[in-house]
């Protein structure tokens, strides 16, 4: 019985892991979907400039160790006067190392959509702008969306990195259990079976936009 009571315990310390993940999760998915879009449109206007620059951002953090990344954020940023709690730094090196992978999702949806829409397009005097906005972005995000899908799950997976600068997330607290306990296999199968759940809800939510932006498009082009 108290064996039992003792693993209870422990279970449900493992799960309040959870609400970090989560935290972790959100906050660096919505960084790396508003820098993913901002790059990813960057990479395919006509300046030279601004391309060189989103492609030096995409480069440089698809070519580093998100590890690093993050060790960078948490340990260098307060030799310049930057310092950030443990959870701040873990979201922005998610959401930076996220939002350079989605950036090429958003490239290339961008790229995907038809040429007859624009011209269809120069056809209405849209500006630049107001062709991407109105006419491009909203085909190009249905294409988007099963690829964001799997690079939030990557992000929420990601986010066991934050346990190496002490984030109290689901990793972290069954490391805690296992050099407490010396147990190894009951922690781990618990958050391998929390992850599955979050990544299930997740592909769920994504499947359900699919749906509802593809409903869109359909009843506009017909």
């Amino acid at each position: 019985m108290e064996n039992f009571e003792a693993s209870v315990g422990y279970g449900w310390y493992i799960l309040t892991g959870a609400w970090a993940t989560v935290q972790l999760t959100v906050f660096s998915c919505a960084v790396a979907l508003v820098i993913a879009m901002v790059t990813g449109v960057a990479m395919t206007r006509n300046s030279h400039l601004l391309r060189l620059v989103a492609r030096f951002y995409v480069e440089f953090f698809r070519g580093t160790s998100v590890f690093v990344q993050l060790f960078a954020a948490y340990f260098v940023l307060p030799l310049i006067g930057i310092t950030l709690s443990p959870i701040q730094a873990g979201v922005l090196a998610l959401g930076l190392n996220g939002g350079a992978y989605g950036s090429e999702v958003v490239r290339a949806a961008i790229n995907a959509v038809g040429r007859d829409q624009r011209e269809a397009t120069i056809a209405l005097n849209l500006t630049g702008w107001q062709a991407l906005w109105w006419v491009i972005l909203p085909q190009a995000v249905v294409l988007m969306l099963p690829s964001f899908g799997n690079l939030a799950i990557e992000i929420m997976k990601g986010t066991a990195v934050a346990s190496l600068i002490t984030v109290s997330e689901l990793t972290f607290q069954a490391q805690t259990v296992r050099s407490q306990t010396g147990d190894t296999a009951i922690p781990f199968l618990l958050i391998m079976v929390t992850y599955l759940a979050m990544a299930s809800l997740m592909m769920s939510f994504v499947r359900w936009l699919e749906k509802r932006f593809g409903r869109g498009i359909t009843s506009e082009s017909t």
